[in-house]
């Protein structure tokens, strides 16, 4: 038999009228993995709002994968709306079934395999403009990198230029202040303080540009042009011919260029930083540079060859994942051995869930040989989900893992990269787990 709302534990800590809030915006990734030492459900105050937090790998399945048609994406979502309008990452129902079909097949192997060109071209520029000694930021450098890379798949020629400059400038602004505006209650959003004003208006201008270079394409014409745009102006219903509106365009622009930035930049920043505390792991992915690529560009097809690239990969990203996700059901759901009503908030933590100890042995260590065939077959499916699961998981997932791993096997080809002495790296939260500062010497490899 199923308890009720009232016999789900709450996470201690709770502040009259601001909840847990407190907590959150003070240390969000400290006090999310401490949730399951309260239970595999937990309930906290967002605000006044309860929300009952999913901590175990096997909830979080039966969120996103196994009763997932009784959930929609829940207030995180709603919160961001105005950002991210309804695209993939907001929308619910049939609008979503309907436009992930659409897009998909801009996703497809094919088409990221035209993308590779952009992707190695923009990371030899950028190995090309440093200098043997140089003192860089590499979360500031690989920020720059994915915005270019991605911008540039995106935008087409002169009608894009604006959005690429917007893009540059305002979306580092959001995603600092992302996490906090989303988790926070709504009545915060009017305090006339610097992160509310710099959001609104970082929100306002990027959104506004991306909708006019949509208009001005649609205007002016895109034939012949294989840029993101271009093929969303392109898509049509098999059943129906319909199109999508300059609107829902402009929604997958932004829901694109969010998801599929700070997750590589982030992901890169970490790599380089756990590569130059693990020189025996950098031994490893050197050799295998110089055995599948050489000297040459980074194909496409080198991606799955560099297989020690991957688990560096998935390691780093399994360790400084996604900071929180949400859901809201339907219908009635037993979720644990609870009940919940429709309507209920549920959360997860994909970060939280990657470091539990019950699944992962050591699991604050940078190990990338927990990934090797015989150890990585130990750990659960559903226990190692960075991009989600089910029907809401990552449509850019491939092309997120090309991206980061032709940039890593590029940068690696040519440059050593060392910690500054005395620096110590920490975790920051936004959407991710992403690095405050990474600032390493180069090296020039002489092979």
């Amino acid at each position: 038999m199923s308890a009720g709302l009232q016999q789900i534990p709450g996470a201690p800590g709770a502040l009259p009228i601001l909840g847990h809030a407190l907590k959150l915006w003070r240390d969000p990734l400290g006090f999310l993995t401490s949730l399951r030492r309260t239970g595999p459900l937990v309930r906290v105050g967002l605000g006044t709002l309860p929300v009952y937090v999913a901590t175990s790998a096997e909830l979080i399945h039966q969120v996103t994968v196994a009763q997932s048609r009784s959930f929609e994406k829940g207030r995180l979502y709603d919160r961001v709306r105005p950002l991210f309008g309804n695209g993939l990452a907001n929308a619910n129902g049939e609008h979503h079934r309907s436009h992930r079909r659409l897009i998909q097949p801009i996703f497809h192997r094919t088409r990221i395999a035209g993308y590779t060109e952009v992707m190695s071209r923009h990371a030899t520029a950028l190995t090309a403009s440093w200098s043997d000694g140089q003192r860089v930021a590499v979360e500031e450098a690989m920020s720059d990198y994915t915005i270019a890379t991605l911008s540039e798949t995106m935008f087409s020629g002169d009608f894009g230029r604006p959005a690429v400059d917007a893009v540059r400038r305002d979306l580092p602004v959001i995603l600092k202040n992302v996490l906090v505006r989303a988790a926070s209650p709504k009545f915060l959003d009017g305090l006339p303080i610097r992160p509310n004003r710099d959001f609104d208006r970082a929100r306002a201008s990027m959104r506004g540009i991306i909708d006019e270079v949509v208009a001005t394409t649609r205007r002016e014409g895109w034939s012949g042009r294989h840029d993101l745009v271009s093929l969303l102006l392109d898509v049509r219903d098999e059943d129906t011919g319909a199109g999508l509106t300059d609107q829902e365009i402009g929604d997958e622009l932004v829901t694109i260029l969010f998801a599929g930035t700070e997750t590589t930049a982030s992901t890169l920043s970490w790599a380089f930083h756990e590569l130059a505390r693990h020189p025996e792991v950098e031994r490893q992915v050197l050799a295998e540079i110089d055995e599948v690529v050489g000297t040459r560009p980074v194909t496409y097809d080198d991606v799955p060859r560099l297989t020690t690239i991957r688990r560096v990969l998935d390691e780093a990203i399994r360790l400084h994942g996604v900071t929180l996700l949400m859901r809201r059901t339907t219908e009635p759901v037993e979720l644990g051995g609870y009940r919940l009503p429709a309507g209920a908030e549920i959360a997860f933590s994909l970060y939280a869930v990657h470091r539990d100890p019950a699944l992962y042995p050591d699991p604050d260590v940078f190990d990338p040989d927990r990934w090797l065939p015989g150890r990585r077959e130990r750990i659960p499916r559903e226990a190692f989900v960075p991009f989600g699961a089910g029907n809401r998981k990552c449509i850019g997932e491939a092309f997120a893992w090309t991206e980061a791993t032709i940039a890593l096997a590029t940068v690696l080809a040519r440059w050593r990269l060392r910690p500054v002495p005395g620096h110590t790296t920490r975790e920051a939260a936004s959407a991710m787990a992403h690095p405050d500062h990474v600032p390493m010497i180069l090296e020039a490899r002489r092979n």
